[in-house]
Parts: structure tokens; sequence; C-alpha cells
């Protein structure tokens, strides 16, 4: 039987810890792009040459949302970019979700891709409309920013700045449910596949999945960049 589970597991507890399998592949994820990074910087030249490509594609992409304003935030997207690519590319390894320890009748599997679980998806999301908090803040300044929030010039005002704070809330848990889910029901279908047609029958799915990690790692990007723009805009009064 294939082994499906919407929760990640925990493996062990390290005190009042509860070590998941989601929160191992999460730290090798951070570990290769550490490792990466160094060699980048150390000027070896495969990684050097792929990766300087990359950025630029990158680098263009965003600036069509920041403009002028590249350069501030750049590092950031690119960075939430970079690991949500590679913390989905690596939930399709062999080995990740399918070899693990037997528990009852199932494999709990020892490594689960990291954006397979709704911790990591809410974290990268909280995170990131964190980010574009402080962003706008800064931009803005701080009571001209929390205006938009706090607006006690009328009963309208006040409401209009209800919804604004149930909108920001709305957008951390649309970011976290949208790449959560098509992750997991990428996952899910692979293992299907697999179980019901084994050998090369499920490849194509394969490739399908590579490209969707692609796509939801720029959706997440994309739209994280849009609210940082939206948020450090100034408006007329």
């Amino acid at each position: 039987m294939p082994h499906i589970s919407i929760k990640a597991e925990t493996l062990f507890h390290a005190g009042l810890l509860s070590v998941t399998n989601s929160f191992i592949t999460n730290i090798l994820v951070a570990l290769l792009l550490i490792v990466v990074a160094v060699m980048y910087y150390g000027g070896q030249k495969t990684v050097t040459g792929i990766l300087d490509l990359a950025l630029r594609g990158l680098y263009g992409l965003f600036a069509m949302v920041f403009g002028d304003s590249i350069n501030k935030y750049f590092p950031v997207v690119a960075t939430f970019f970079i690991y949500i690519l590679i913390a989905n590319w690596f939930g399709l390894l062999p080995g990740v979700g399918s070899i693990g320890f037997r528990h009852e009748e199932s494999i709990v599997p020892f490594l689960r891709g990291g954006t397979a679980d709704l911790s990591t998806t809410l974290g990268l999301s909280v995170l990131a409309i964190g980010l574009v908090q402080f962003y706008g803040i800064r931009e803005l300044g701080f009571r001209a920013y929390m205006s938009k929030f706090i607006n006690l010039r009328g009963p309208m005002d006040f409401v209009l700045g209800l919804l604004e704070i149930i909108s920001e809330l709305s957008r951390a848990l649309s970011l976290a449910f949208r790449l959560f889910g098509n992750i997991i029901a990428g996952e899910v279908l692979l293992v299907i596949v697999a179980f019901l047609i084994p050998y090369f029958v499920s490849l194509p799915f394969l490739v399908f999945e590579i490209f969707v990690g692609l796509i939801q790692a720029v959706v997440f990007t994309m739209l994280v960049s849009i609210f940082i723009s939206v948020a450090t805009t100034k408006h007329s009064a």
C-alpha cells in the first residue's frame, strides 16, 4: 500500500521539540543552498556560470514588478524563489517519501517534501507577509503606513481599515494553502500512479510535477513581490 499522509510524521523528539520528516528535509535543503552559496562565492566555475544565468533571468523577471527599486528587494524575493523551488524539487527525488520505517501497517518515510507540509508553507507565508509590513513601514513611515489599518476619521474609514487587516491575514493563508495544496496533490498523484502502474509509466507525471514545482515557486514569489510593491507605493491623499 502507498503511504499517503497530509500531516508530517514525527520521527523523534528532542526535548519538547517534535522533529518531523519534513523538518529534516528543510534542514537538508538549507544546508545544500549554503554549500552552493559557498561554492558560488568561492568562484567555482560551473556553479558560478549556472547561477549567474539563473539570477540574471530572475532579476529581469522581478524588475518588471519593482522597476527602479529592484535592487532593494531582489535578494529577498530571489531567496524565497530559490528555497521554494529546491524544496519543491527535493520532494521528487527517489527515496523521499518512500524509504522509511514500518509503523503498524504503513511505512513512515525518513524524508518528506518540505513544502508538502503545511507548517513549512505557513511559516514561509507568515515571514513573507511580515516582510511586506516591514518594507511598507520603512518606505512610508510607521504612522502613514499604519493609517490604512487604523483610521478613525469616520465609520467608513474604520471599516475599511478592518478590511485591510483581514486582507493581509487572508494573503498569508492564501499563499500557504496554494503552495501546500499544489505540492501535496502532486506527490499524492505520483505515489498513486507509481503504485498502480510501476516502472516508467509515471515518468511523464514526474516531468509534469517538476514543471509544477517551478510554477509554484514563481507564483509565490511574484505574489510576494506584488504585495511589497503595493505596500511601498505612496498614494496621494
